[in-house]
């Protein structure tokens, strides 16, 4: 599938309309614990930091030069952190339109 970005509400924004090749991104969950391991379950090599402090801390240490894909389950907390990435210098970090909802309607891969 070709990589399809958009810009909604000035979030730059990963459109996902069925089997993506992930691979060249940095996946980051920023749901909670809870959620990553919950009834939505997550994307294969994707690795949860939570929004707020943790993903504050952790973004300090990221290679700023790869591409990143921030998940949530929806797109809203997402698209925060893809925000709060690009105002410490990230370029190539991008929201997963829908979230995990649209990911598991479209009937793609979940661990659980």
């Amino acid at each position: 599938m070709a990589k399809e970005i958009q810009t909604i509400n000035g979030v730059p924004t990963l459109m996902i309309k069925e089997a993506a090749d992930l691979s060249g991104y940095t996946l980051i969950d920023v749901r909670g614990a809870d959620e990553f391991v919950g009834e939505l379950g997550h994307i294969e090599g994707a690795k949860l930091v939570t929004l707020g402090p943790e993903l504050e801390t952790f973004i300090k240490g990221m290679d700023k030069s790869k591409e990143v894909l921030f998940i949530c389950r929806s797109g809203g907390r997402s698209a925060n952190a893809t925000m709060f990435a690009k105002s410490q210098g990230f370029d190539k970090v991008f929201n997963m339109n829908g979230g995990m909802i649209l990911w598991n309607q479209l009937g793609l891969a979940v661990i659980k």
